[in-house]
């Protein structure tokens, strides 16, 4: 049977398209494999920062160098930003960018299948007989649009066909039916893209403007999760704070109850329709905490809603949250933390991005950010430093006022420092303390310790004392810290 292999790279919404991939091809009866054993590697790019590219290539090298014959199928934002510096590489036989990475499985079923006469039928693809290479790769007839790049294989060049374009009009998936297997807790993308142009992103370039999933498409994969024994479902997308404000009005016309149009709209629509035990809220944008969703976390938190809310930082100056074209200022960002603590209680994790060297950052800027992370309670920090994107303002800023890569590193040593301090101080708050908690695919070397992963319901990883299968409801006394921070603790009673 032929096989697959799927590699993510980036955010939990590209995690959630690689993975609804995933599920149309073994639908399609093909099974997941290792690279190396693989007919085809789809490898699933992010393009948000330099080492994200080079660590998107370096895996590509290596899958060929393992497994020569395999066909890579490269997409995601990398894809889409760039898509002919990976068409060029060795072993690579296709690149969809986000705007067509819809058609990854009809792609990979065609090079693993049918040579895709079947699989490409009816999706504005049709299979040229004539420019098949040794490599299996298929080419598109004709131009799909003015924006489609293509590259004709030939014996004088290696280059792989290209589908990409700037409409993103197949960007979203049709997902098979979320259920809880390889991800205990999986992600349900409901939104796309992003209208930000924060000066340093690169993602409205890759992944187009916002765009919503319909309420009825959410709330079946909602129903279809828990009938399959699903626990706790994690809402993610780019954007996710403005999910639904794309949506037609007509989507309500004749309805008994308005289809929800706003992200709280839609939480409470889930709590009220379905059984579902416990939703998580991924990445929020920190302005996109309103009162009506800050209020859901006070009505619904520590019960069906986890309490654990990441908020975008970036820095904590103002001159350079201007610069970055941040909707939002310290003061904003601190308001909307301590309301969330009070809705929430002290058991909320909270946790941020935050990056260092952003141009023209001045030593007084960086500590601004320092101060302000020091004051709030957080309990876990994702650290960048800044990296120039091709076609971002921050690229011809860096070129004005890079900052010294010296001063970066110490920057980022600093901010490793601070949030280690900052996470186990919150941590150590739940010692002798009772949580609720769901477990995990336990990793083979800590099941032979005799523990089992899990992870509360305020987002914190715990080893549990004995071995328990994966998605079970579990409540949890913390005993303690291991030593690289986990909580350990005791199962007491299983839902």
């Amino acid at each position: 049977m032929p096989g697959f292999h799927v590699e993510h790279f980036g955010c939990r919404a590209a995690r959630a398209d690689g993975e609804a991939v995933s599920d149309r091809l073994r639908a399609a009866g093909h099974c997941v494999r290792q690279p190396s054993e693989a007919d085809v590697v789809i490898v699933n790019t992010c393009s948000v920062t330099a080492e994200a590219d080079r660590a998107a290539r370096a895996f590509i090298r290596r899958a060929h160098r393992l497994n020569p014959e395999a066909r890579i199928v490269v997409t995601g934002c990398y894809a889409q930003r760039a898509p002919e510096e990976l068409a060029g590489m060795a072993g690579v036989a296709a690149v969809l960018g986000n705007s067509h990475k819809a058609f990854a499985p009809e792609v990979v079923l065609g090079l693993i299948g049918d040579d895709g006469r079947t699989a490409l039928k009816g999706h504005g693809f049709s299979h040229a007989a004539e420019s098949s290479t040794k490599s299996g790769a298929l080419a598109p007839e004709g131009r799909l649009s003015n924006f489609v790049f293509k590259i004709q294989p030939s014996s004088t060049t290696n280059a792989a066909p290209i589908w990409a374009d700037d409409r993103f009009a197949h960007s979203f998936l049709e997902e098979a039916q979320l259920v809880p297997g390889t991800q205990t807790r999986p992600n349900l993308k409901v939104q796309e893209g992003c209208g930000n142009r924060c000066t340093f992103c690169v993602i409205p370039q890759t992944r187009g403007p916002s765009r919503s999933l319909s309420a009825a498409a959410v709330l079946k994969q909602v129903e279809g999760f828990i009938a399959a024994g699903g626990n706790e479902l994690v809402l993610s997308g780019i954007h996710l704070g403005r999910w639904g404000r794309d949506l037609p009005q007509a989507d309500s016309a004749g309805a008994a109850r308005p289809a929800p149009r706003t992200l709280p709209a839609l939480v409470r629509r889930i709590f009220g329709q379905t059984s579902l035990p416990r939703l998580r809220l991924s990445s929020i944008e920190p302005m996109d905490w309103d009162a009506e969703l800050i209020g859901l976390m006070r009505e619904f938190g520590g019960r069906r809603l986890a309490r654990h809310a990441h908020l975008p930082l970036q820095s904590g100056s103002d001159a350079v949250l201007r610069r970055m074209h941040r909707r939002y200022r310290p003061w904003h960002y601190q308001e909307k933390v301590h309301a969330l603590v009070q809705a929430a209680g002290p058991e909320l994790t909270l946790g941020a991005d935050v990056m260092a060297g952003f141009p023209g950052e001045t030593d007084a800027e960086f500590d601004e950010t320092l101060e302000l992370v020091r004051r709030l309670p957080f309990g876990y920090l994702h650290l960048f430093p800044f990296s120039p994107r091709p076609g971002t303002p921050g690229w011809a800023l860096h070129a004005e006022r890079p900052v010294a890569p010296q001063a970066v590193v110490e920057r980022m040593a600093a901010l490793r420092a601070l949030a280690a301090e900052k996470s186990e101080a919150h941590r150590r708050c739940f010692e002798g303390r009772e949580l609720e908690a769901i477990t995990l695919h336990t990793p083979p070397e800590l099941e032979q310790t005799g523990r089992s992963a899990a992870l509360t319901e305020n987002f914190l990883p715990v080893e549990l004392e004995g071995r328990l299968p994966a998605n079970r409801l579990v409540r949890v006394r913390v005993s303690g810290l291991c030593q690289h921070g986990t909580l350990l603790g005791a199962g007491l009673q299983l839902a």
